[in-house]
């Protein structure tokens, strides 16, 4: 067609023992936002990674079709050359160089051994205006938060004058607000002209901003379909990306269960800020589980809720922290996270690949990583085929898809990446486990099942606290709620009741 900008035709990709796209065809026309969608593992990532030169040619069977020209992309520099430039799920920013020096970073203004700093920061505050960013290109990475950061990723892509953007994921670590501004920033690009792909596993940021959606299902094209010519409505392009249909968001819980009694109680919680140590960040919070309930915690990005879990968690987060804790009726002080671990308390992080996981380690060694006493003997040798067994045994009961349990999880899919996260957690067996942001990155079967697993918990007399940005997600699969703004609890909902305006009015009108 005479507006197609893109088209990859036959795309197939073998990866050893895996065979990660399947005679894949893709085709973006220019001027529109085109989402590729699918599960985890579905193969998205791969074949923007093809796309944009990060898997050279000669690496993959089939053809890319760029501006009418058969493409053979060797690098990623040989891509953004032609202005396709991707901005990964990752950002790559370095945190103690100015918005500047990273807008131009590999890139920079003047000679190699001359950098013009006045075309440099010109040039960059032109960009960040385009963006809606208002803040001074001499600003530290690390001095901005992560929407912010996003933006500088965008204008930087803009700066290498991009025709075609590819956005992995860009709103996973933003605030429902973030994210929405971030999306109106790429419909109003597209009425310049600029043609963006984006993966995301929000669907109904994808029903929002995109005119077509490509769905792929096991490395293969299911279809495509087109606002305002095709049902775009979320049931539908769940049931393309899943391959049935999902009726139900959230599995059930039995409506008359009995709770226990309280399993975990905070009270009077304050922590300071590790570097500016006279700033709160959690101010005077008390909130409880019970045995066998799930409590949602919901809040803006910067609310206190990852530092409010990680002070609980023996301190690791932030100084002087004050108030009491109990577990299981009695006062406990947890000063380290191995403290928490006897105390059967359990954190898993929000942050899966940098704080959760040893990525360049086997799933073995990752499930086996917060109780190693169980699967050694009195002189500390680990039994590795116990560990080998244990491993296969989680991999069974948590369904997690990989070839071997010896295999690393950098190799998996988020979700089931996800997945070995929990699976080391529940082998140390806690009596109350602190979910951040459980399904973060993930598609939305991976998520059904983590809820299946937190149900299979509670439904053992487990206590879950869970963390979420998402409030359909707090709402579906909460008993009660806490509201947490500015490093305080500001209301206490029954999830039956509550509304995503409910909460965002509790939020908005607290006086703190």
């Amino acid at each position: 067609m005479a507006n197609d900008l893109l088209e990859m035709k036959h795309i197939t990709k073998v990866f050893p023992g895996v065979k990660a796209l399947d005679d894949v065809n893709f085709i973006v026309k220019q001027g529109e936002i085109h989402a590729l969608v699918g599960e985890n593992g579905a193969g998205k990532s791969t074949l923007m990674n093809i796309l944009s030169g990060i898997y050279p040619y000669g690496s993959y069977q089939g053809d890319i079709i760029y501006q009418g020209e058969v493409q053979k992309f060797a690098s990623i520099r040989d891509s953004e050359s032609k202005g396709i430039v991707i901005i990964h799920q990752e950002l790559a920013l370095v945190p103690e160089m100015t918005i500047g020096e990273n807008m131009f970073l590999g890139v920079e203004r003047g000679h190699r051994f001359n950098i013009d700093w006045d075309e440099t920061y010109a040039l960059a505050a032109e960009y960040l205006r385009q963006v809606g960013l208002n803040e001074s290109p001499h600003t530290l990475i690390k001095d901005i938060g992560t929407g912010k950061q996003q933006l500088v990723e965008i204008a930087k892509a803009l700066a290498k004058k991009a025709r075609l953007l590819i956005l992995d994921e860009p709103t996973s670590s933003l605030n429902e607000d973030d994210s929405r501004a971030l999306l109106d920033l790429l419909l109003s690009f597209k009425t310049q002209g600029l043609t963006s792909i984006i993966i995301s596993h929000k669907i109904s940021e994808i029903s929002y901003c995109a005119d077509t959606i490509t769905i792929l299902r096991d490395g293969a094209t299911i279809e495509s379909l087109s606002k305002g010519k095709d049902d775009i409505s979320d049931n539908r392009i769940i049931q393309g990306m899943v391959g049935r249909k999902l009726t139900d968001r959230f599995p059930k819980r039995p409506a008359n269960r009995q709770l226990g009694d309280k399993a975990l109680e905070v009270s009077h919680w304050t922590t300071y800020h590790p570097v500016y140590t006279d700033k709160k960040v959690v101010d005077d919070v008390s909130f409880y589980v019970r045995s066998g309930e799930v409590i949602g915690i919901a809040g803006l990005m910067g609310a206190g809720r990852t530092e409010l879990m990680m002070s609980i968690f023996g301190h690791s987060y932030g100084t002087a922290t004050k108030g009491e804790l109990k577990i299981h009726g009695q006062p406990v002080a947890l000063n380290t996270p191995r403290e928490a671990i006897e105390h059967k308390l359990a954190y898993v992080t929000e942050d899966r690949k940098g704080n959760g996981l040893i990525l360049s380690n086997e799933v073995t060694v990752n499930t086996s990583l917060a109780n190693l006493k169980s699967i050694s003997n009195r002189l500390n040798v680990i039994d590795r085929d116990k560990e080998i067994h244990i491993a296969k045994d989680y991999v069974r009961k948590l369904e997690i898809k990989c070839p071997s349990v010896l295999q690393n999880v950098d190799h998996l899919s988020g979700g089931n990446q996800q997945k070995v996260l929990l699976a080391k957690w529940m082998f140390a067996d806690p009596d109350i486990l602190i979910l951040d942001e459980p399904t973060r990155g993930i598609d939305v079967g991976a998520k059904y099942e983590i809820y299946t697993i937190i149900n299979d918990l509670i439904s053992q007399g487990k206590s879950v606290i869970m963390v979420s940005s998402e409030l359909p997600e707090v709402i579906g699969m909460s008993d009660r709620i806490y509201i947490m703004n500015e490093g305080r609890m500001v209301g206490e909902l029954a999830a039956a009741g509550a509304t995503q305006e409910g909460i965002m009015n509790l939020i908005q009108h607290s006086k703190v």
